[in-house]
This record gives C-alpha cells, sequence and structure tokens, in this order.
C-alpha cells in the first residue's frame, strides 16, 4: 500500500511526504488490490468514528486506472464501513473524482477546497 500511494500521490501528484503519511495508517482498515500475479495495483484506507466512516488514500496505479479496480476498493470498503457499524460514510474527493464518487451514490457537500494543493470536494452517503 505505501508503494502505491507514493507512487500516485507524492511522485504523479507531488503531495508533500508529511502530508502523505500523517499517523493514521496504524489504526485504519486498508483494502488492497492485486492483480492476477499478486503484485498490488490499488488501495483504499478506512478510518472510524463511531457510526461514521471516513474513506480515504483511495489510489489505483495508472495502467489500471478505468478497469473497475477503484469501484472494487470503494465497494470493498463502503462494506467493511457498514459491518463495522457505520451509517454514513465521508470522503474528501479530489474535484477530477467527483463523477466516480458521484457513481457509487455520494453527494457533493460544501465548497471546494485545496489539500496539498489539489482541489477537492466534500462528499457523503448514507450507508
Amino acid at each position: 500500500m505505501r508503494d502505491i500511494r507514493t507512487q500516485v500521490f507524492i511522485q504523479e501528484q507531488n503531495v508533500p511526504e508529511d502530508l502523505e503519511w500523517d499517523g493514521e495508517d496504524a489504526r485504519a482498515v486498508h483494502a488492497l488490490a492485486c492483480d492476477g500475479s499478486g503484485r498490488a495495483i490499488g488501495t483504499a484506507r478506512l478510518l472510524l468514528h463511531n457510526d461514521l466512516a471516513h474513506i480515504g488514500r483511495m489510489a489505483v496505479v495508472s495502467e489500471w486506472r478505468g478497469q473497475g479496480v477503484g469501484r472494487a476498493l470503494l465497494e470493498c470498503i463502503t462494506n467493511v464501513a457498514q459491518e463495522r457499524g457505520a451509517r454514513s460514510a465521508f470522503l474528501n474527493a479530489q474535484t477530477t473524482a467527483v463523477p466516480f464518487y458521484r457513481l457509487a451514490g455520494f453527494k457533493v457537500e460544501g465548497k471546494e477546497f485545496l489539500d496539498a494543493g489539489i482541489p477537492h470536494l466534500r462528499m457523503t452517503r448514507s450507508l
């Protein structure tokens, strides 16, 4: 997971390392997608706050984008959130990814903001 996030966020999107490694990974639930040979190709992170799920750090390596990996990761992580008692979920979507999350039932909430210099929108969904 660390390699994927380094490649996608730090190298491709120029997110500073100190922002990517925020100290929350140890208490999070992580999902990992692998190809047929077992190579890690995507990841997502879930933080639970009582009955609220915070989904984040969704990343898929470039050669696998557009092939359903992100959709599978999002479905997996929301299922885990439901199993652990979450009633709703939120995420901070890069604005370019908003259509992807809308297809999964998330709705924009609030105004655009910058995170690591990248425009984002908060999105929510009932589980």
